[in-house]
């Protein structure tokens, strides 16, 4: 029987996969996320992309080639994912990677229509 705790993955079910570019993360409900390092790093946590607040976030833009060079367990509830672009302040916690991964194509489909909008006109 399921509860309602947010399923969490162990560190031997996070997956570095350098070549296809992905971080898989297997979580003890079952389910499974691929998570493009593109994506993780536009949907950051951190301040820095979120802002402080509703109405301050940052579009990143330009990381379609960024890399993770290693991922650092923060106690028994995140992840700190670096960058190779040196951004690392983005705490990673559990049931913020299940819901990106549950939620992935709907909000990859609202950044690439974020990007679209800030499109200069020809």
């Amino acid at each position: 029987m399921h509860t309602t705790a947010t399923p969490i993955p162990t560190l031997i079910q996070i997956k570095l996969r350098r070549q296809s570019r992905l971080l898989e993360v297997c979580f003890d409900d079952g389910s499974r996320a691929e998570l493009p390092f593109e994506f993780l790093r536009v949907h950051s946590p951190s301040a820095e992309v979120k802002g402080h607040g509703p109405g301050q976030e940052t579009l990143v833009v330009g990381k379609q080639n960024v890399g993770i060079s290693r991922i650092e367990p923060v106690g028994q509830y995140a992840i700190r994912l670096v960058f190779d672009d040196g951004h690392d302040s983005g705490l990673y916690s559990w049931k913020y990677l299940y819901e990106l991964g549950r939620d992935r194509d709907r909000l990859w489909a609202r950044y690439l229509e974020r990007l679209r909008g800030t499109a200069e006109p020809r």
